[in-house]
């Protein structure tokens, strides 16, 4: 558990992990006859969460069960929501196909991890649910070919509440989660814990610490740097500007920030949170850069109207400009601006959803200062 003051703030569970328990009873119940209750669910990570069903229905070719979705004390819009999974027998397949049901969005633009015109569920819960349900497969001794739809109660309308419309994802809610965790928001508790990671580094004699926004920029970190101790990983999150201030009055030697490159977009033009509600990207201030580099004007047109800094990197891309070294470049510029001259190198590492790396500038104490 999180802490802030003298409350502790519980973890939750994801849509993803909700939607992976919900499969998983309903698949259990398809082959056996018998829906498992409370059912469990191995997490990325290795935990293993059990879920309460709230909700069950057999019929002759399909099975239904439902989680009701318990966020923690994070202010996530699903929290209470009631996640279902209905799954039929696919005879014309030899794999998991994927529906949107009712209040679970499609994917209308490109630039998201999952392709035009599929279900908006992202690719960590896909696997999660295909490991279970590939499990229970191989235990009864059937080829796994289904259909599993997901649904989510009032799904539709608790979307306009999230960044789905802009993002071209219609018809209702992402069907979410890296780690399967959700890890409860606070602002406060987690810069101070960011805070305190500094505090251990330095006080146990490191000089170099490695920070990251989110789990996937976590392991490019950790490829890197294998041989750094734990207690070198911030989890950084949406906090750049946390985590450098503090550096500015508590400094390490060498800092290496690892992001995706919308989150270091931000830090580039400037932005201290990185989070989706609290900091946008400026297209127009990031087709000055491409214009600089020789994108094509219709590009250019592209970028200023664009939603997503992914889909800008992929058709800049398609002209030969990688703008991941350009976005490295002037994160590590707008970080050294935060640091004010305190003496801590920055490297800047961008990456992609894969956990590609689009841009890489090495630590580099000399960078030229913006003058105020």
């Amino acid at each position: 558990m999180a802490e802030t003051g003298q409350k502790k703030l519980r973890t939750g569970w994801t849509t993803g992990a909700c939607a992976t328990a919900a499969a998983k009873a309903a698949y259990a119940a398809l082959l056996s006859g018998e829906f498992p209750d409370p059912v469990t669910i191995t997490l990325p990570r290795g935990e293993q969460p059990a879920f309460a069903l709230a909700f069950e229905k057999l019929e002759e070719n399909a099975a239904t069960a439902a989680i009701i979705k318990d966020a923690g004390d994070d202010p996530d819009v699903t929290h209470g929501a009631c996640i279902q999974a209905t799954v039929r027998p696919n005879a014309q397949a030899n794999r998991i196909r994927f529906l949107a049901g009712a209040g679970v969005g499609t994917v209308t633009k490109p630039g998201l991890p999952i392709p035009v015109g599929e279900p908006a569920i992202n690719p960590v819960p896909r696997q999660m649910i295909t490991s279970e349900l590939q499990k229970l497969a191989d235990t009864h001794g059937v080829s796994l070919g289904v259909d599993v739809e997901i649904s989510i109660q009032n799904g539709e309308e608790l979307a306009q509440k999230t960044m789905n419309p802009r993002l071209g994802i219609v018809g209702g809610l992402s069907v979410l989660g890296t780690t399967g965790i959700v890890r409860p928001f606070s602002c406060a508790a987690w810069i101070a814990s960011i805070h305190r990671g500094v505090d251990v580094a330095r006080a146990t004699g490191l000089t170099h610490v490695a920070a990251a926004t989110g789990a996937t920029s976590e392991d490019v970190l950790r490829s890197y740097y294998p041989d750094l101790p734990e207690q070198a990983y911030l989890d950084m999150g949406d906090f750049a500007g946390g985590l450098l201030k503090y550096l500015r009055a508590h400094p390490v030697s060498k800092l290496t920030i690892s992001g995706g490159i919308a989150k270091l977009t931000k830090l580039a033009q400037g932005a201290m949170d990185l989070h989706s509600a609290r900091s946008t990207v400026d297209f127009a201030a990031l087709a000055d850069v491409l214009q600089q580099a020789g994108a094509s004007d219709a590009l250019l047109k592209e970028t200023r109207e664009a939603k997503l800094v992914s889909y800008v990197a992929q058709q800049a891309a398609k002209e030969g400009l990688q703008i991941g070294e350009a976005i490295a470049l002037r994160a590590q510029t707008a970080a050294l601006n935060i640091l004010r001259g305190a003496p801590v190198s920055v490297e800047i590492i961008v990456v992609d959803r894969q956990g590609q790396v689009q841009g890489h500038t090495p630590a580099n104490e000399n960078v030229q200062l913006e003058q105020s």
